[in-house]
C-alpha cells in the first residue's frame, strides 16, 4: 500500500513553521498498517502548486492531504481536491467531521473532501495534529477494503 501525504502550508512550506501534521499522519499510519509505504511532501496554498502535487503523487494507492480545509481566505484544499478528482467519496468526509465533531463543535466548520482521481483515492484532513490523529484512526480501518473495491473485488 502506496500512501503520499501532502502538508498544505504557506509557513511550513517556507520553513517558518514546522510540520507536525504531516509526521502525524505517517507515525498513525505506521502503527496502523505497518506494511505502507509513506512519502511526505510539503506546498504552500497556491491552487497551482496543490493540484501539481497532488498530480506527481497519482500512483500512489492514497493521497492524504493536511491543511487548507477550513474557511480562511487561504484555505483551498477542498476546491483543488474537488477539481482533481473525477469521482467524489462524500462517505469519508462526512465520516471525518461526524468524529471530529465529537471531539470539538469547530469540525462542524470543516470544509475535507474526499474522491478518486483514476485509481487514487484522495482524502482532505485538517491541519492540527489533534484532528490527524483522530483523521487517520477512522479512515485507517476500511483502506484497505478501499483497495479491493477499487480492484473490483468487492463485488
Amino acid at each position: 500500500m502506496n500512501i503520499a501525504v501532502i502538508t498544505i502550508s504557506d509557513r511550513a512550506s517556507k520553513g517558518e513553521y514546522e510540520d507536525l501534521s504531516g509526521p502525524e499522519i505517517e507515525s498513525g499510519l505506521h502503527a496502523l498498517l505497518p506494511e505502507a509505504k509513506v512519502t511526505r511532501r510539503i506546498v504552500p496554498d497556491d491552487a497551482d502548486r496543490i493540484y501539481a502535487t497532488l498530480a506527481e503523487c497519482s500512483g500512489a494507492d492514497f493521497i492524504l492531504t493536511t491543511g487548507g480545509t477550513g474557511i480562511s481566505p487561504r484555505d483551498i484544499t477542498p476546491e483543488v481536491t474537488q477539481r482533481y478528482c473525477d469521482k467524489e467519496l462524500p462517505g469519508i468526509a462526512e465520516a471525518l467531521r461526524a468524529e471530529s465533531l465529537k471531539e470539538t463543535p469547530s469540525a462542524m466548520l470543516s470544509r475535507a473532501y474526499a474522491g478518486m482521481h483514476g485509481n487514487t483515492i484522495v482524502i482532505n484532513f485538517p491541519g492540527s495534529v489533534r484532528a490527524v490523529r483522530l483523521c487517520v484512526k477512522v479512515v485507517a480501518p476500511v483502506l484497505e477494503h478501499a483497495m479491493k473495491m477499487r480492484a473490483g473485488e468487492g463485488h
